[in-house]
């Protein structure tokens, strides 16, 4: 019997960009959409364009290959045209592929909120779809508050539905806006509207304020919706969206869902969702919430004796799925084994081949625990983890050797008396045996080290021209000004390629000096032709 199609969209970079402390910057948007792109997410939602600097710069062009890059937007003005609505033209010449408008599907947030009639507000529903279609964008619709405007009045919120479906919107999405629907609820709902629109034109939008987020998404599929509206980790304003890390696997490995639908990534995808969900966090430099379904570091840790006993003689008896199928761990009496069968999939990820029989794999499994114990988290950082395997295994030449290096940071006054800080590095390299100084100025002892380093590099000077560092983040480990540090940092070369590595130290600069060596060392290689080095991305 063939499988309904499930299709999923992401709002982290849109609606997750709303969650308290999280700012995303231009980078941190191409990264997460590359990730998203990458996961087999069906459509990405970047943001407003002409909203903000950001997300305009962000929807200058495409970001994504695969996916459906998304612009989110209002509705046209009442008493305007859709011509002659400024914010509705920014995003109808972004170069996004859809549109997301919203519009409220209550008639009392219409008429209190937005001071305009219910027929003004469905004329600029019309008016909006039928303006993205002329405009080749796929035109979607988010119906706000349509629960409680439903539960208000059925058929003011049913007609916002069938005015967008009628101008020719591809989804309809039902949204919870203030995340107080239950999931009994929002099935019955969700069945009365399949009287008026088909499934496959539908989506649902949920918030968590009652921890159901996950559950009302699932309530809506069973209901007949085929759009899934979320975000990574479940990031979100108030108390977020629903997690599309927990949605996938569920819909991918439990009974009915994974006889009845689709989705548009595989099971080989689905072993990336842990991966994913970590280095996401990493990029907003937090740590992980560990007791995460599914993905979480104790999503499948068992600590009590007789369960332990248990799990070793069966394992289904205290894990729901086998944490292999979500890129996770079992990690109770964890054997020499496990461990390497795990550490074998991430070098495979990262394009390394290596025998299992290999025995620099457990010098190298070693190798990693002991660095992890020590604060490394490779989740987000490919390319240092890519570096310390190849080194493990003899597989990385030995490009140059710092000998030594330096900072200061000198605060004076300039000539025109303006009290200014400035950072000043040298770096001694040796590139075998011969030996190169430089010295750069910079806006930081950071910055500085990164342009001493890169500015004479010898015979492999030519090769590191177009690298640049774009991302830079810093996270204390333990507390106090004497706190282990742990550096992320991200870079770019001129192909496009973007790729992370990850520092560890008491000391900041010598922290950040690591991620910056291996950098330019993860630069050398992927230009070196090593085996397996066309697949070298991060």
């Amino acid at each position: 019997m063939a499988k309904d199609r499930l299709y999923l969209f992401d709002t982290t970079l849109r609606d997750g960009a709303q969650t308290a402390g999280i700012e995303f910057s231009i980078e941190d948007k191409i990264a997460i959409a590359n990730m998203l792109d990458a996961l087999g997410i069906d459509y990405v939602e970047g943001g407003y364009p002409g909203a903000n600097v950001v997300d305009s710069g962000f929807f200058e062009k495409k970001r994504t290959r695969n996916a459906v890059f998304t612009a989110f937007g209002m509705t046209k003005r009442a008493g305007r045209s859709a011509s002659n609505d400024p914010g509705l033209q920014a995003i109808l010449t972004s170069a996004a592929d859809a549109t997301c408008f919203v519009a409220k599907a209550w008639d009392h947030q219409v008429e209190m909120a937005l001071g305009i009639t219910p027929e003004e507000n469905l004329e600029a529903i019309r008016d909006t779809i039928r303006a993205a279609a002329e405009a080749g964008k796929e035109p979607m619709l988010d119906c706000e508050h349509f629960f409680d405007g439903y539960k208000a009045n059925a058929g003011y919120a049913l007609s916002c539905v069938t005015a967008a479906l009628e101008a020719g919107a591809r989804w309809v999405v039902l949204c919870d806006t203030n995340g107080g629907t239950l999931p009994s609820e929002i099935e019955e709902i969700v069945t009365a509207v399949m009287k008026v629109a088909p499934g496959d034109k539908l989506g649902i939008h949920a918030h968590n304020d009652t921890e159901h987020a996950v559950a009302n998404s699932l309530a809506a599929v069973r209901a007949g919706v085929r759009q899934i509206q979320g975000t990574l980790n479940g990031i979100g304003e108030r108390c977020g969206n629903a997690n599309l890390i927990s949605i996938i696997p569920t819909l991918m490995l439990k009974s009915p869902y994974r006889e009845r639908f689709e989705l548009g990534l595989d099971a080989e995808k689905l072993t990336e969702i842990t991966h994913v969900s970590r280095a996401f966090d990493e990029l907003l430099n937090r740590a992980p919430r560990r007791q995460a379904p599914y993905v979480g570091a104790s999503a499948f840790v068992t600590k009590a004796g007789i369960h332990a006993s248990a799990i070793a003689k069966d394992p289904a008896s205290y894990e729901h799925v086998d944490p292999a199928l979500v890129g996770n761990a079992r990690n109770v009496m964890v054997s020499q084994q496990a461990g390497k069968s795990n550490l074998i999939a991430v070098l495979a990820r990262a394009g390394i081949e290596v025998d299992k029989a290999d025995p620099k794999l457990d010098r190298l499994l070693r190798e990693v625990k002991e660095r992890e114990a020590r604060g490394y988290s490779y989740d987000n950082a490919d390319a240092s983890f890519s570096i310390l395997a190849r080194r493990v295994l003899g597989q990385v030449p030995d490009y140059f050797k710092v000998v030594s290096y330096r900072t200061t940071v000198e605060r004076r006054f300039n000539a025109r008396g303006e009290l200014i800080t400035m950072s000043e590095a040298v770096v001694k390299i040796d590139v075998e045996g011969e030996m190169f100084m430089s010295v750069a100025e910079g806006n930081g002892p950071v910055n500085a080290l990164d342009l001493a380093m890169r500015k004479d590099l010898g015979k492999y000077s030519s090769r590191i021209d177009d690298l640049e560092l774009v991302d830079f983040k810093v996270r204390i480990l333990d507390g106090g000004t004497g706190a282990v540090t742990r550096v992320l940092i991200e870079s770019r070369d001129g192909d496009g390629e973007r790729w992370f590595t990850v520092g560890v130290s008491p000391n900041i600069i010598d922290a950040s000096f690591e991620a910056l060596y291996d950098s330019v060392t993860y630069k050398l290689l992927k230009t070196e032709g090593a085996p397996g080095s066309e697949r070298l991305t991060a």
